[in-house]
């Protein structure tokens, strides 16, 4: 999801609480706050030898705290997002949320709809891939993908 597009949504329904879904389902607590609004920029070189200079992102770090009373709702969060401006290059970024659970992970946001008194935010997987298979013999699609056809060397994912 752009960042234009969950700024759009939120700014409709300001009164709205936000309700975090990870992709297996569960929740990210009730109680989280949004300590960071940052610019990722990626520039790297895969295995292969091919620049890479594509990866653009907006990254919110979540934050779980012992306060449970605490509840962010879509206009703070919006105010937070204007926050971000000073940092971020423009509003066409994908945006993806930070959130520690055992270990620290980001997941992209896939949509942000008004649902009742809340503002439904789903959470997407992301995946690692090789983007050189052919320079590096690999057939397989990797974690996920169901490509089972070399059991010894399918990948089994959490």
């Amino acid at each position: 999801m752009k960042l234009k597009d969950l700024k759009a949504t939120l700014v409709l329904h300001p009164e709205a609480l936000l309700r975090f879904t990870l992709p297996d389902g569960d929740q990210i607590p009730a109680h989280f706050h949004i300590t960071e609004v940052g610019h990722v920029a990626k520039r790297f070189i895969d295995c292969g030898g091919t620049l890479h200079d594509t990866a653009d992102t907006c990254l919110l770090q979540t934050y779980v705290a012992d306060d449970f009373d605490h509840r962010l709702d879509a206009g703070t969060f919006a105010k937070i997002l204007q926050l971000g401006d000073r940092v971020l290059p423009h509003d066409d970024l994908d945006v993806e949320v930070e959130y520690e659970d055992c270990a620290i992970t980001q997941f992209p946001i896939t949509s942000a709809a008004f649902s009742g008194d809340y503002i439904e935010i789903q959470l997407g997987e992301k995946h690692t891939d090789c983007l050189a298979k052919e320079k590096c013999g690999i057939e397989g699609k990797g974690c996920g993908t169901g490509d089972k056809a070399d059991t010894e060397t399918s990948v089994s994912c959490c």
